[in-house]
């Protein structure tokens, strides 16, 4: 046969017989795995940018506020364009595009990874010393004129118009990944269920969210690999990296894995080009023209202009966000969406800080721990919803019990963790705890943290007094001589740390229940929604629903979060006369006001499910007095009403 010929088979009717397409791209199982394959590239960017946001916030100077306006940048533009969903429908050519938006996503990745090549090296030495070119061990030397030409120098290139960019760049990159993201998911599922048979397709829709769930824990584990290179590994050679990433000042290398990422995307994306706009559903060629049909009777925004589908759009909305029920699950979930987006973006950072642990280690325990449970709870919460077959009621009790016992499972996190440590002249504050230093003409901008030996941290062995500085293999080892540490004077290179790091198990261990509990609700909730709202409207409740979690949640989410850490900063970093990023945070504010945050949205959450088992009651009892009524009246009337049949009989007598 040749490439073009197609298997003829015979129709049992015995009319013409019927072609039977032989490519793949006929097939709705190869669109459901490429478009498994194409969500987990997508969601792997974000797991990957979230994994990341400390080390960028450290490499790039940004507060906490920063970083989390720009973790929460993408769904700027997917909030703007995602009711547009709503009213193309299957207008368009759907797997183009999934496709376009792969494909952007993809330049937004390689967008997101441009400042890397842009900012030149990572100077960490100027947090060393300000003239890092004559004290490069930042060792106490009164003698060194620390307003040389070499700090203005390198303030000329933080201050270049290339590294000035770099902040409106990366929010950029990240309001072009969310205008991608809109059509992917929406399209995708659509696209399944049109042309899947009714058989397999939840089966379908259930394998696409099970592998897309994976993503965000991939990008995690694989910003927890990428991380431990350093960020200049491909401008140095290895004798030229000093650092480890056990140093305050390491960066990693976390533009590679959007590189990784944006290669993945664009490769997912071709197969998006040769998929047809309507292929034969899978229990027959007839049903995938009348599918669409169906799906326009049933929803009537697919009749609309753009112009009267804009129009309408409020009035629907208003009316959808009238049922008190849809309303109170919302809520219920826009807390836990905030909850969500917090943790994923600033988790990784606590833990670095409380537990004094490398990013990389803190990012794997996110990605493999805390993720994989929370998927593993709201999979088993759909198994427990399916197995106990629960009514709307019964899944409002099942969501409000999943959350109680979360409150249970999250208070006790905020008794686990460290006090600060002692850091001279930060913490305790003490003005003269430095006095000993005082003729050492310490610059403002130093950090460079040594520990001393009787357990004080300094922020450099210039603050410490030290005069002799020991090195092995171009790294340095320890500091002697050092007059503002008593005893033996010696001072090691790095912080003295937390001194709680056996704590870290049975913090993971308290965090995984409370994700496994938290997103047992995930699945009922959105049952209740789909079973409270009228039938024409579900795919716009839905819309109306990710709307609101954008707005509320993942938007205002990661702010908020970081303008709560940035309250508990003890000392800023100073760069040119211009605030960076924090040195050194109050452990205990950090994680009483963290988490207790998190304690806040729950709790804010189990308000919203118990309010909807109130009204859920109210309106049982309000149906029972009708219902009641309504079958008074029914025998009233078959009492007054003689039977059909005895009448009958009684008037053929009577003729008789």
């Amino acid at each position: 046969m040749g490439v073009d010929e197609v298997k003829v088979t015979s129709d049992p009717s015995g009319s013409r017989p019927r072609a039977r397409p032989q490519s793949v791209f006929h097939s709705i199982k190869f669109f459901v795995l490429c478009h498994s394959l194409l969500q987990l590239a997508q969601l792997l960017v974000s797991g990957y940018m979230k994994s990341s946001i400390s080390t960028i916030e450290r490499r790039y100077g940004l507060s906490s506020q920063k970083s989390g306006l720009l973790a929460a940048f993408n769904e700027v533009g997917n909030t703007i364009l995602i009711i547009f969903v709503s009213f193309f429908g299957s207008r368009v050519h759907r797997p183009r595009f999934i496709g376009g938006g792969a494909v952007l996503a993809g330049l937004a990745s390689l967008l997101m990874a441009l400042p890397h090549f842009l900012s030149g090296l990572y100077d960490y030495s100027s947090h060393t010393s300000s003239a890092s070119s004559h004290n490069s061990t930042g060792l106490c030397q009164s003698t060194i004129d620390f307003s040389t030409s070499s700090s203005n120098q390198s303030c000329s290139r933080q201050q270049s118009p290339a590294q000035e960019r770099v902040y409106p760049l990366l929010l950029l990159a990240q309001l072009l990944l969310g205008v991608a993201a809109v059509p992917i998911q929406p399209f995708g599922i659509s696209y399944i269920d049109d042309h899947a048979s009714k058989r397999n397709s939840p089966l379908y829709l259930g394998i696409v969210f099970a592998v897309t769930s994976i993503g965000p824990a991939l990008g995690f584990i694989t910003g927890s690999l990428m991380l431990r290179f350093y960020v200049d590994f491909d401008k140095l050679t290895t004798d030229e990296i000093r650092l480890d990433s056990k140093d305050l000042r390491w960066v990693g290398a976390w533009w590679l894995g959007f590189l990784v990422a944006s290669g993945l995307l664009f490769l997912a994306a071709l197969p998006y080009l040769f998929f047809p706009r309507v292929m034969p559903r899978e229990d027959g060629a007839d049903d995938a023209e009348s599918k669409p049909d169906e799906q326009q009777q049933t929803n009537p925004l697919q009749h609309l202009s753009l112009v009267q589908f804009l129009k309408s759009f409020p009035r629907i909305a208003l009316r959808t966000l009238q049922s008190p029920i849809f309303l109170l699950v919302v809520l219920a979930q826009v807390n836990l969406a905030a909850l969500l987006a917090g943790l994923a973006t600033f988790m990784a950072k606590f833990i670095e800080r409380q537990f004094s642990q490398t990013i990389p280690f803190s990012t794997m325990m996110i990605g493999g721990v805390g993720i994989p449970m929370a998927v593993l709870g709201a999979i088993l919460g759909g198994v427990l919803m399916r197995r106990l077959n629960l009514s709307v009621s019964g899944a409002s009790k099942l969501c409000t019990i999943a959350i109680l016992l979360c409150v249970f499972s999250s208070v006790p996190l905020l008794l686990i963790g460290c006090s600060t440590q002692r850091v001279a002249g930060v913490f305790p504050p003490d003005p003269d705890a430095l006095s000993c230093s005082s003729s050492c003409g310490c610059p403002q901008d130093v950090f460079n943290p040594v520990c001393g030996s009787d357990g004080v941290e300094f922020r450099s062995p210039c603050h410490a007094g030290c005069n002799v500085v020991e090195t092995a293999n171009h790294k340095v080892t320890n500091y002697t001589e050092c007059r503002c540490v008593p005893g033996l004077g010696h001072a090691a290179p790095g912080t003295c740390g937390s001194g709680c790091a056996h704590l870290l198990r049975p913090f993971m261990v308290l965090l995984g229940i409370t994700s496994f509990i938290a997103s047992f609700s995930q699945t009922p909730s959105y049952i209740m929604i789909l079973r409270t709202v009228p039938t024409e409207d579900k795919s716009f409740a839905v819309g109306v629903q990710y709307m609101l979690f954008r707005v509320l949640a993942f938007m205002p989410g990661p702010v908020l979060y970081g303008s709560v850490i940035d309250t508990t900063c003890l000392l800023w970093g100073r760069k040119c006369d211009k605030q960076t990023s924090c040195l050194y945070y109050n452990l205990d504010r950090f994680r009483q006001r963290f988490l207790g945050l998190q304690v806040v949205f729950v709790c804010g959450g189990l308000l919203c499910f118990l309010l909807t088992i109130v009204v859920l009651r109210r309106t049982t009892r309000r149906q029972e007095p009708e219902e009641d009524r309504k079958g008074e009246y029914e025998l009233v009337t078959e009492q007054k009403t003689p039977a059909p049949s005895s009448r009958g009989t009684e008037e053929k007598g009577m003729k008789t």
